[in-house]
């Protein structure tokens, strides 16, 4: 087993936060130290409950600190540390350092969304939970754990889903090895810590009936390009339809219908008209049926776009930016198309966002993608790719696979059935989770399929726990120390929690400018390729605050930032080497500078995106916000 040395992380109260607890902040404005072997991380700490400030080392009368407290060390001496919340700024006391643990790295854990899963333990000691990773039935092992009642299981995740967007929380990773279980299955143990966000008012108690706001809606994103008529008219169909089985049920004031249409890179052809446009947004304000007039204004191009591949990110992205998902407990979004996606690279994309990018910001919005895949005989060539891109778009956990469903040949009868079997399976699961009575849905409804019915009940659970989870304020469970897994106990192949690594406004700047160093440097030297560590190098020197730690440039991990070095998660574009890049060849090298120019889009959309970002510590340097990013947007 491989043990992996690993981190610290906690939160900083706000100062005004320590001032109300009796700390007194000094006006002295000065610098943190500097972590050994860095030039620009500081030292931090991580206090342990039950430590206390003092105005000096060996100060009587110390004032009690919260547990979890981050804080910035500014001097040491006899076993005492002077600590700030900030990197600059004032200081607020000392504190006797064996009461602190050193923070070095970043990287912490979230829960994903629990439907479809078991909630997860949180055990006392390490050796319990390693028997039940162990045992030849884990399963049965983690059932017992968790109903013994004999202190092994200290804590349990919230049933709701704990938004980190929403509620910030962090669950400091303090150690972890990894571990094999009897079935080949591969897991991490943990040890961990929790620490919420404080609270500024006690949370409101939650009304007698928690989805008694609970409201759903389908957005449609449709390829309207020239062989997409029949398909439009065949869902504009379904909606009437269901519309019609609903009539004047309360189920009409629980949801509305959405339409968004996207075609493909106009390029001085005015025929297209547009590569995205909104034709309804769901509205509350306007009666259920007032989209009908809408979206029969959808209609499929007159002249053809260039290639088989459209811009359907462009439509994803336009889905996200233009409606108001906030309002809704239930995201649904269903896109229809009969042809792949342009990808990042591809220079008639208008986002030059990849498949990994979009579905990164569609969870991060927690909407739910389905795809309807309409395999024509004329995009026979073009099937096996659109297939790899929406079955990764619409990979949804829990779900038993992807929210992707093909259409053989195109048959609109086939279409139609599916169209309608989802939309109304999604709006009977809303129906089902906020008590409205289903039994006075007029007419006969779309029958749907074993796989249909399983995966959005999931979705709708999922979509449950999510809103609850946002209304109730749900927040990590408050517990001091303790270890568990990052995968599912039940269903090792389920990631009960991700990994994400904290990095400030600041360091994403930082890391941003270095993305485009290094890809700006390889495009330049694109027929030299035996340059282009030795460029890279040289810009870099000259944008670096310490040329010492670009050195030789051995990796080109070297050209990034010092919050990224040692972290136990490697990556190929960290390791890569001058060999390993000429080893690429032409191919491999446009490959990998399509990635990276992927995920600075990616990048920048998380730096426009304000509600993503959380000010700790005294909130005075506005570049210190912070966003846990998720490991797998990293480079």
């Amino acid at each position: 087993m491989m043990r992996i040395a690993l981190l610290l992380m906690a939160l900083a109260l706000p100062a005004t936060a320590q001032q109300s607890r009796g700390i007194i902040v000094p006006p002295a404005q000065r610098s943190a130290l500097i972590m050994e072997g860095k030039q620009t991380l500081t030292q931090k700490v991580l206090v342990r409950p039950g430590a206390t400030l003092h105005t000096a080392p060996d100060a009587a009368n110390g004032r009690p600190i919260p547990g979890f407290t981050l804080f910035h060390v500014y001097a040491r001496q006899n076993g005492w540390i002077e600590v700030g919340p900030d990197a600059q700024g004032p200081t607020v006391g000392w504190m006797r350092e064996e009461r602190s643990v050193a923070w070095r790295q970043t990287m912490v854990l979230s829960f994903t969304n629990p439907a479809g899963r078991d909630r997860t333990m949180f055990f006392a000691e390490r050796d319990p939970l390693r028997r039940v990773i162990l045992s030849q039935d884990m399963a049965a092992a983690a059932a017992t754990a968790r109903t013994a009642n004999d202190g092994r299981v200290i804590a349990l995740e919230p049933e709701t889903f704990v938004d980190i967007t929403r509620n910030f929380y962090l669950l400091p990773i303090l150690s972890a090895e990894e571990i094999e279980n009897e079935r080949g299955n591969r897991m991490r143990l943990l040890e961990v810590a929790s620490a919420p966000a404080e609270r500024t008012a006690a949370p409101a108690p939650p009304p007698p009936n928690p989805l008694e706001n609970f409201r759903g809606t389908i957005v449609f994103v449709l390829d309207t390009t020239l062989s997409m008529q029949p398909y439009l008219d065949r869902t504009r169909d379904a909606i009437r339809n269901v519309m019609a089985r609903v009539g004047e049920t309360p189920l009409r004031d629980r949801f509305r219908f959405g339409l968004i249409a996207y075609r493909d890179a106009m390029e001085g052809n005015a025929s297209l008209e547009y590569v995205t446009r909104v034709f309804a947004r769901p509205d509350f304000a306007a009666p259920v049926a007032a989209i009908l007039p809408q979206i029969a204004a959808a209609n499929a191009a007159t002249e053809s776009n260039e290639g088989f591949d459209e811009d359907a990110i462009a439509g994803l992205k336009s889905a996200i930016d233009e409606i108001d998902w906030a309002s809704f407990g239930g995201r649904f979004l269903i896109m229809v198309t009969d042809a792949g996606a342009r990808e990042a690279n591809d220079p008639r994309s208008s986002t030059h966002l990849g498949i990994r990018e979009i579905r990164d910001l569609l969870k991060q919005r927690q909407i739910a993608p389905f795809v309807l895949h309409l395999q024509t005989p004329e995009g026979r060539n073009n099937h096996a790719r659109a297939r790899s891109q929406y079955t990764e778009l619409t990979r949804f956990d829990g779900a038993n696979g992807s929210l992707y469903y093909p259409i053989p040949n195109g048959e609109v009868a086939a279409f139609g059935q599916t169209v309608e079997a989802i939309t109304e399976a999604l709006l009977r699961q809303v129906a089902a989770l906020t008590g409205t009575p289903i039994g006075q849905l007029r007419g006969e409804p779309a029958a749907a399929t074993p796989q249909v019915a399983q995966q959005v009940e999931v979705v709708a659970q999922a979509m449950r726990l999510s809103y609850l989870g946002r209304a109730q304020e749900t927040q990590a469970p408050d517990i001091v120390r303790s270890f568990s897994t990052d995968r599912d106990l039940r269903n090792p192949d389920r990631a009960n929690m991700d990994v994400r690594v904290l990095l400030t406004r600041d360091q994403l700047s930082d890391l941003q400018a270095a993305l485009r160093l290094v890809v700006d440097q390889a495009n330049a030297g694109r027929l030299a390729p035996q340059t282009v560590f030795a460029n890279i190098r040289a810009a870099a020197l000259a944008a670096a605050r310490d040329p010492r730690r670009i050195g030789n440039l051995e990796r080109l991990g070297g050209a990034f930032g010092e919050y990224l070095d040692g972290l136990p998660y490697r990556s190929q574009v960290m390791e890569l080497t001058e060999q390993d890049w000429l080893d690429l060849q032409p191919g491999g090298q446009r490959e990998l500078l399509n990635g990276l120019e992927a995920k600075l889009r990616l990048f920048e959309e998380y730096a426009r995106t304000p509600a993503l970002w959380v000010q700790l510590g005294s909130g005075a340097q506005p570049g210190s916000a912070v966003f846990p990013v998720p490991l797998d947007s990293l480079p």
